[in-house]
Order: structure tokens, then C-alpha cells, then sequence
């Protein structure tokens, strides 16, 4: 055999760890890259693609832009010429008022015009000098009254500034305040006439007179104290709750208790009206915040540096010149005298810096008690507690009835007595326990508040009333009250704001429904014509009957008596402090007003909880047009901005779960919320809209401008 052959080729190299290692990372690396590289491309592409879209859309919306500026003029110029309806609507009211004397004169019912001064004062003068009216006469007279009183209070508040003179605004208050006055007089000498009448009035258990008239304005409670039975001191009235829980003092004292419940307020000082001037004046200061801010702060400035030289006048005196002349020791005794005069003069000044703090804090309490009653709001009239000295009884002397009339007339008795040099004062006159019922027409949606009139500082206290107490069932409410006088039931006037929703809704052609949630309740309101009326109240999801219900008034009249029966919807021009809003431009908040009476009759409108989310420029609400026969399916509500000058249709819709101000495909952009309907309205809608009347459009807008829910919900 031959010898082997040798096997050809080469032996593979054996790769080691660190080289397999190092081909695993190249290899990694290459693939990071790779992907990196198509991750940027595809970034870059996205990028395109995004910028792109962006530049369509920017070009899209440069061309609505555009093209709503081409039509701007021509836009605002037709919704000019629609809202001189509300022109036309204050002229015709100036032709009411005009016409309202000579209305009045062709009546022929004896009554006076309270708008003339000569038949108003002849009319004072003349029920001036009767005399010797019951208490029921002067009521049924009280209702005349209070009919002037109304009639003078719509005249100052429907007149425009710029159609009040000056010298009219004088008169008109001049007469409501006389007209109060006397009315309050007539009640007082009526109720002087039944008291001498009390011995023969006089209960046959008790002993003692009482008496109960009651009429829808006034309701009298009387109580005459005619035996004097110290152990008789809980008083309640027949058949009812309503009473006092009376001191032994009194209740062996020659006096008659009296609460007249007087069903509306004519002690609250009368709120003036402004005058033309005035208001001018106001809006020249009021342009801006930061002028405003500016006269506060110089006004402050001046008044401190005033006190402050005052004061360190004061302290200065005592060390002048010629007192530190006089005080230089000629022996050694008269230093020692010096220096206790110095340390008395130091005690002086800090007792009197005390007494001047001390001042100024209970003006500061008193200012900031103020401001909270200013912002609270009286529901249910005015009660006036009195205790009166008895007056002398008629006396039959031979077939006739004899009674000394005191010249004074009905005198009050004096409760603490200004000497109490022969009392316990202690535990001999406690503060006197009294239950009021409150008045059925009046809604409280809180504890009420009692307060009481101060007649020296011309304004309501809560002092000197402890032990409240109030049974919402019995509507009864009880308190201790130190001294007697009128005492009143006061809310927080912003309790139902914020609103948690609205909807304005037409019913038909120039008659619309408005509804305001508020955390309590729910009020609905119907505007027909140029009247307002409210159609039911909810509390609790239960229907709450109200007088007020069925009852047609002009706007003025029927937002004033919302808030006399505690249904106060109405910020006033304070309310931003006192409730969180999101408080809008007030231009663009008018003219969305404005527009949305113009197109109430045909369209729906709105809460949007997007609406506290837009800056204070901006308003959105939602907006659909009301269902006719024809079309059955109800519409779906769409989602408008406002900015005063543009309005727009909203992509996102209530049930979106972020805010977004993006255009709504295939809309545009109008400078108007009636060209931005107008594009979606029917034929039928239009033709409602062109149709409504021009006093139906300025009473919504009233009542909108009134209750503000764009801010306040």
C-alpha cells in the first residue's frame, strides 16, 4: 500500500469571545443606526407632513379671514339696522310716559297724579288735617298710598338719566319720603284711637285688651297691659305663635305692647337715583380700574397724613418751649415734680391713644358690618316692635263717653329707663324674648338674619339681638331683643349665585321661557310682549306656590318683587367680589345680550361648562334653533364663541374631554352671532326673527343685561 495522502484545505481560525463580542456590537450598532436613520426620516416626514397641514390650514384660515372681513361692513351695517329696534323701543316708552298724564286724567278716579307736584302736595295737606280715622280706614286709605309710592318709584326707575331734570328727581323723593312719613304717623294716631278703647276691649279671661287686624299690606298685633298681673308675662296672640315673653317690670306697668308688621320697607333709607350729571361723571372716573384705584389711593394718602399731624400735635404740646422753660429744676425737690408730671402726661397720652384705638376699631367693625349688610338683601317688610305708654281710657259719665286726649299724643315707654338708680340692673331688665311668624310670601333659602334699625346712624345693626332661633316648618323665628324698635329678616343677597345653568328657549313669536338653576332652586320665567312673569319655582325638585305666580309686570317691576320675596338672581355691580365668577368683558357680554333677544324668537340658547374655561374676552354658550311642526326631530345643540367682533362655530361639544378652540369643519367665521345662525336658520325661523316686536326684544334683553349668567354661572 502507498502512503497516506495529506487532506487538503485550510483549518478554520477559531474566533475568540472578545472578537464574537465586539461583531455583536458592530452589528447592534449598525441596526441602531438603521433604525435611528428611519426613525428621523420618518420624524422629518411628519414633520412635512404636520407643517404642511398647517400651512393648509393657515391658508384656509387667512382666507376666511379673509373673507369675513370683506363682509364685516357689510354684516355690521345689517345688524346695526336690526338693532335699531331697541331705539325704537325706547321711544315708544318716552310716548308712554308721555301719555301715562293724560291717562290718568281721563280716569277720573279722585286720586292724584303723583307726578305733579300740586296735585301731590294738596293730597299730603288734605289727609293732614283729617283726623280721628280707625285703624282700618287708614289701611284701606294705606292702599292709595302705596300705589303712589309705586307709581313715583317706576317713574325714577324706568326714566333714563338723560330724560330725569334734576329738580324732578328732587321732587319725586321729596314726595315718597313725605308719603312714608305720613303713612307711618296715620298708623301711629289710629293705633293711639284703639288703645283708648282698651278697657272696653278688654278679654273677659285676661283681663287685658287684645287685638289682630290683618290686611294684605299691614298686619297689626296689639296687646294692652290693662291689669297689671305680675305673673302674667308670656303674651300670645289668639290662635297663633307670635308673641313676648315680658320682664316683671313691664308687666306691672301702664303699657301696650305693639308689633306692626308693615309688608314692605319704608324705613331702609331710599336708594337715589342718579342724576345725568352724575352719571356722566361716573363714567369719566370709572373708565378704567387703574383710575379708579389711583383717586382711592390719593384720597387715602390725604386723610392719613391729616391724622397724622394731628396727632403729633397733640403729643407735641405738652413739650413745647416755654413748657420745658418752665420745668428747669431751681431746686431739688422740683425734679422729682417734673418727673411725675411727665410720667402723668405719659399716662394721659396712653390712655388716650387707647380710647382713640379702641374708637377705631369699633368703627372699623361698624364700617365692615356695613359692607356685609350692604350685600345682604331684606325679604318680608319691616316689623316694628314698640312698647307704648297706656293713654287714658274713655270713661261713661251719664250717658256719655269721656277721655282726656294728651296734646303729646301716643307716647313710647322708655325700655331699659334712662335712670336706674332704683333697680337691680342685672336681672331687671333682661332682654325681652319675641317669635315673629315669617311672612308667607318670602322665600329664605338660609337661616334668616335678624337685624335692627338704628335710628341715630340711619342704618341696620345686629347688635343687641342674641338667642336666634328659626323653625323653617312653623316659619316661626325667635330672639331676645334689648331695646324695641323696627327690626327686619335679612339673606346673603348672592345665595343662588353662582347659577349652575340656564337655557333661554322660544315658546312661540315674541314669547320666550327662561330658566335659572341656582344650588336651591330652579325659576322659571316667561317673557311675553313686554311682560315678565314667573311661571313656577323648585326647591328641592318639590314645586314651590308663590303669590307672585300668573302675575304679568313690566321688567323693573317684576325683578323688584323677585327680590322682595327673596328670589334675588340680580348681581349688583359689587357681586364680583363676593362671588367667584369668571366675570366677562362687559362690552362683549352686552352684545351677546343684545343678539341673543334678537334671535329669541326663533333660536334656543344655552349653558356651556366650556364658558368659564375661555378667557374673560370670550363667551361660548350652545345655541340650537327651535323644533317646529315640520321638523319633529329635535335639532342638536351647537357650540358658539363670542368675542364681541367674532363669532364662530366650535369643533369640540360638551361631552369633549379637553378644551379646544377649533373651527368646526365647513363652518366660517361671521363678525356676528346673527349671521353665524342665520347661515343654519330656516325659512321659518327668519321670518319669526324679522317679525318680533321691538319691545318683546328690549324686555329679554332687559331681563338678560339683569341676571348676567355669561359671568355669573
Amino acid at each position: 500500500m502507498g502512503p497516506k495522502e495529506k487532506k487538503s484545505g485550510h483549518k478554520k481560525k477559531k474566533i475568540s469571545k472578545a472578537e464574537r463580542l465586539k461583531q455583536l456590537q458592530e452589528e447592534e450598532e449598525k441596526k441602531r443606526l438603521k433604525e435611528e436613520e428611519e426613525a428621523r426620516l420618518k420624524r422629518e416626514k411628519e414633520e412635512q407632513e404636520k407643517l404642511e397641514k398647517q400651512r393648509i390650514e393657515n391658508e384656509k384660515w387667512h382666507q376666511l379671514e379673509e373673507k369675513d372681513l370683506q363682509r364685516r361692513t357689510e354684516e355690521l351695517a345689517e345688524l346695526n339696522l336690526l338693532e335699531g329696534c331697541f331705539l325704537e323701543a325706547e321711544k315708544l316708552k318716552r310716548d308712554t310716559r308721555s301719555l301715562a298724564h293724560w291717562k290718568h286724567y281721563i280716569q277720573c278716579d279722585g286720586s292724584p297724579d303723583p307726578s305733579i307736584a300740586q296735585e301731590i302736595n294738596t293730597f299730603i295737606s288734605l289727609w293732614k288735617e283729617e283726623t280721628n280715622q280707625t285703624f282700618m280706614e287708614v289701611v284701606e286709605k294705606s292702599k292709595l298710598v302705596l300705589r303712589l309710592i309705586e307709581k313715583l318709584k317706576l317713574i325714577l326707575m324706568e326714566t333714563p338719566p338723560f330724560d330725569l331734570q334734576e329738580q324732578n328727581v328732587i321732587q319725586y323723593q321729596g314726595s315718597i319720603l313725605q308719603l312714608q312719613e305720613l303713612l307711618h304717623l296715620k298708623f301711629n294716631k289710629a293705633t293711639e284711637i284703639l288703645l283708648r278703647q282698651a278697657s272696653t276691649l278688654a278679654d273677659l279671661d285676661s283681663g287685658n285688651m287684645e287685638k289682630v287686624i290683618q290686611d294684605e299690606n299691614v298686619t297689626l298685633y296689639v296687646w294692652a297691659n290693662l291689669k297689671k298681673n305680675p305673673r302674667y308675662k308670656s303674651i300670645k296672640f289668639d290662635g297663633t305663635q307670635i308673641g313676648f315673653e315680658i320682664p316683671k317690670i313691664l308687666a306691672t306697668s301702664d303699657i301696650a305692647l305693639r308689633l306692626l308688621h308693615t309688608h314692605y320697607d319704608h324705613v331702609s333709607p331710599l336708594k337715589l337715583v342718579r342724576t345725568e350729571q352724575e352719571n356722566n361723571f361716573l363714567m369719566t372716573e370709572t373708565v378704567t380700574d387703574e383710575g379708579t384705584k389711583t383717586t382711592e389711593v390719593k384720597t387715602t394718602e390725604v386723610t392719613t397724613t391729616e391724622v397724622t399731624t394731628i396727632e403729633v400735635k397733640t403729643i407735641e404740646e405738652p413739650v413745647s418751649q416755654e413748657d420745658q422753660e418752665e420745668c428747669i429744676p431751681q431746686e431739688s425737690g422740683s425734679l422729682i415734680n417734673s418727673e411725675d408730671e411727665i410720667k402723668v402726661e405719659d399716662q394721659d397720652v396712653t390712655e388716650a391713644q387707647r380710647t382713640s384705638d379702641k374708637k377705631d376699631s369699633e368703627a372699623e367693625k361698624g364700617e365692615l358690618e356695613m359692607r356685609l349688610l350692604s350685600e345682604s338683601i331684606s325679604a318680608g317688610g319691616v316689623y316694628h316692635l314698640d312698647i307704648l305708654e297706656l293713654p287714658p281710657q274713655y270713661k261713661p259719665v251719664k250717658g256719655w263717653m269721656i277721655v282726656q286726649i294728651l296734646q303729646e299724643g301716643l307716647q313710647k315707654f322708655t325700655y331699659p329707663p334712662e335712670t336706674v338708680e332704683d333697680f337691680d340692673t342685672e336681672n331687671a331688665f333682661p332682654p325681652i324674648e319675641v317669635t315673629l311668624k315669617v311672612h308667607e310670601n318670602v322665600i329664605f333659602f338660609e337661616d334668616p338674619k335678624v337685624v335692627r334699625w338704628d335710628a341715630e346712624g340711619k342704618r341696620w345693626r345686629t347688635d343687641g339681638i342674641s338667642n336666634v332661633s328659626y323653625d323653617a316648618e312653623a316659619r316661626l323665628i325667635s330672639f331676645s331683643l334689648e331695646t324695641f324698635g323696627p327690626v327686619t329678616l335679612i339673606q346673603d343677597s348672592h345665595v343662588n349665585m353662582p347659577f349652575l345653568s340656564w337655557e333661554l328657549k322660544p315658546l312661540e313669536i315674541n314669547n320666550v321661557l327662561l330658566i335659572v338653576t341656582t344650588l336651591f332652586t330652579e325659576i322659571q320665567i316667561q317673557i311675553k310682549e313686554n311682560l315678565c312673569m314667573l311661571i313656577s319655582i323648585k326647591i328641592k325638585d318639590k314645586e314651590h306656590v308663590s303669590n307672585l305666580e300668573g302675575k304679568w309686570m313690566s321688567p323693573i317691576s317684576f325683578i323688584f318683587a323677585l327680590k322682595e320675596a327673596g328670589l334675588n338672581i340680580f348681581p349688583s355691580g359689587h357681586s364680583h367680589f363676593y362671588v367667584v365668577t369668571n366675570n366677562k368683558n362687559p362690552s362683549v357680554e352686552m352684545r351677546a345680550y343684545r343678539q341673543m333677544a334678537l334671535l329669541s324668537s326663533a333660536f334656543a340658547f344655552g349653558w356651556s361648562k366650556w364658558n368659564i374655561v375661555c378667557n374673560t374676552t370670550k363667551v361660548i354658550f350652545k345655541a340650537r334653533e327651535q323644533p317646529t311642526e315640520e321638523l319633529i326631530e329635535n335639532p342638536k345643540w351647537v357650540l358658539l364663541m363670542f368675542s364681541g367682533d367674532r363669532a364662530q362655530r366650535l369643533k369640540m361639544d360638551e361631552n369633549s374631554d379637553s378644551y379646544s378652540e377649533a373651527l368646526k369643519e365647513g363652518t366660517e367665521f361671521h363678525s356676528t352671532l346673527y349671521h353665524m345662525l342665520k347661515d343654519v336658520a330656516s325659512r321659518e325661523a327668519m321670518e319669526k326673527i324679522n317679525n318680533s316686536n321691538c319691545l318683546f326684544i328690549d324686555a329679554v334683553c332687559h331681563m338678560l343685561l339683569s341676571i348676567r349668567f355669561l359671568s355669573y354661572s
